[in-house]
């Protein structure tokens, strides 16, 4: 007992002696707290007095650590969009400036998780390590530190590559009705980046729990979040983090974009984000416009949409190719958001209900479908092979509809008949089946070689596979293509032979008669 008390009293005399030297040390600082008052409450906005020095998009702090987003800056009011649960909170609540805008934690810590825009884990693991933060709205970068589109983006899908590429720092829209397989082709073209070197971003906005549950299974499944960073905003959520979702996706994408880093980020989808700003812009009294969305509608996207790009080498030379998705009706595509967005993007793909009802997947209308950068990006390959399909299967569309009438056909019509229906089940394709480029353009090539034109429909599927699984005997040839040379004769002549001995034991003993069958009139 007696050994214990002195080393007890040595233990405060230490203790005492720091907090002396802490107090000494001190120096207490008058700072100024700008401090207002809930005036009114409503879903997913509030309306604040007492402010008067309040900054637009500045971040404002409630009780409960909720946080709001002062978007309306009235005489004597303004107008907050609210970032989390608001359920605690009441008029007369007191609010506090925070003088920073709305950041987003961003970082290697970030890949492979699944957050929600303020950067909170969904995923029900550690919290997020992040290296720095970044505003959720950022300018655009300006047109001088831009570079053109010079590197393709594959996506795995026969269709698009060869008919409508898209390249990295492009802008292609994704719209359809809704169930046609939108979803699908973004999620194909995440998978398909396993060895492209390419983080992907997927940004679901307004979604529902399950869904964003199945995409991050499937994701998780292919091996794809290994790379992948996923933002959810739920369809529960509160319309300001509907809003704010895509702005702070794209702030992570752009750190990466800034380090040299390659980036996709597929916003799933745009339409929602608009209906939510939309409801948002109604609540806090803004005068509505065409079709009851906010006069600044277009603005609010465009400005999202110009942050995709590739950069200049002084910047970081990496770049962020944007897949908005968005919603049609009734296949209208002159609707108000359908058209502000084909207007902002570099191109569409369009998915057809028709086409996916048929059974045609992916439901791409090549029609209606276009890319305005991606040709120049696209591999010198795919134009040898692929340069005639687009008007090659637009022919063959316009003479099965004549045919349809059962007018007598003659022969050369019907060999375009034969042939096309062959290049419509060859551009089928099953999810999560991503073809490299050389299979594309050895299977392509054999096709435009008429190599499949003695094959019955039924087995093409598995021809196609075959032919395939050839490419591992044409290494040099598929080198060349990966690296974008242009094919010799010589080299598309050693891939028809391929092809045809691969073909050989699959086909018919005489050829196939039913494209003669379905225009021959009674």
């Amino acid at each position: 007992m007696k050994d214990t008390i002195p080393s007890l009293t040595s233990v405060l005399k230490e203790a005492f002696d720091t907090l002396d030297q802490a107090v000494e040390g001190f120096s207490p600082v008058l700072a100024v707290q700008h401090v207002g008052w809930v005036e009114y409450v409503g879903k997913g906005i509030a309306l604040v007095g007492g402010l008067p020095g309040v900054c637009c998009e500045e971040l404002l702090a409630f009780p409960g650590d909720l946080l709001g987003l002062a978007l309306d800056i009235a005489q004597d009011q303004v107008g907050v969009v609210l970032l989390g649960d608001y359920g605690h909170l009441h008029a007369g609540d007191e609010v506090r400036r925070t003088g920073r805008v709305f950041d987003v934690p961003v970082g290697d810590g970030l890949i492979g998780r699944v957050v929600d825009p303020v950067g909170r884990c969904l995923d029900g693991g550690k919290p997020v390590t992040f290296q720095r933060r970044l505003p959720a709205e950022r300018p655009a970068p300006p047109i001088m530190e831009r570079l053109p589109v010079t590197q393709p983006l594959m996506t795995g899908i026969k269709v698009i590559d060869a008919l409508i590429p898209i390249g990295r720092g492009q802008r292609e829209l994704i719209l359809g009705d809704r169930q046609t397989g939108k979803t699908a082709i973004a999620i194909d073209t995440i998978i398909n980046q396993h060895d492209q070197d390419v983080l992907c971003i997927y940004c679901a906005i307004g979604q529902r729990a399950s869904s964003v549950a199945g995409v991050v299974a499937e994701l998780r499944n292919c091996g794809a979040l290994d790379y992948s960073i996923v933002v959810v905003a739920e369809g529960d959520a509160p319309p300001g983090l509907q809003y704010i979702a895509p702005y702070a996706a794209t702030s992570m994408a752009e750190h990466f974009m800034e380090h040299g880093r390659d980036v996709l980020i597929v916003y799933d989808d745009l339409t929602r984000h608009a209906r939510a700003y939309r409801e948002i812009s109604l609540l806090l009294r803004r005068p509505p416009g065409r079709e009851a969305f906010p006069g600044d509608i277009f603005f609010v996207h465009s400005r999202l949409l110009e942050r995709a790009t590739h950069l200049t080498e002084p910047r970081g030379g990496g770049s962020l190719t944007a897949l908005p998705i968005i919603e049609t009706e009734a296949q209208n595509l002159s609707a108000y958001i359908p058209t502000n967005l084909i207007s902002i993007t570099d191109g569409q793909v369009y998915l057809s209900p028709e086409l996916f009802q048929k059974g045609l997947l992916p439901a791409v209308d090549v029609g209606k479908s276009v890319s305005r950068v991606g040709g120049k990006t696209q591999l010198a390959a795919y134009r040898a092979v692929a340069g005639d399909l687009r008007l090659t299967y637009a022919q063959f569309e316009e003479l099965e509809a004549f045919a349809r009438f059962g007018t007598r056909l003659d022969e050369e019509t019907r060999q375009v008949l034969h042939r096309g229906r062959r290049v419509r089940a060859i551009l089928k394709q099953p999810q999560f089946k991503p073809r490299t480029a050389p299979q594309q353009v050895l299977v392509l090539h054999a096709l435009n070689s008429g190599v499949f034109d003695d094959v019955a429909e039924e087995v093409l599927a598995e021809v196609e596979q075959a032919v395939c699984d050839a490419v591992n005997e044409l290494s040099e040839i598929a080198d060349k293509i990966l690296q974008g040379e242009v094919l010799s004769r010589r080299d598309l002549a050693a891939m028809s032979e391929a092809a045809a001995r691969v073909v050989r034991p699959f086909i018919q003993n005489g050829k196939d008669d039913d494209a003669g069958a379905a225009g021959v009139a009674t």
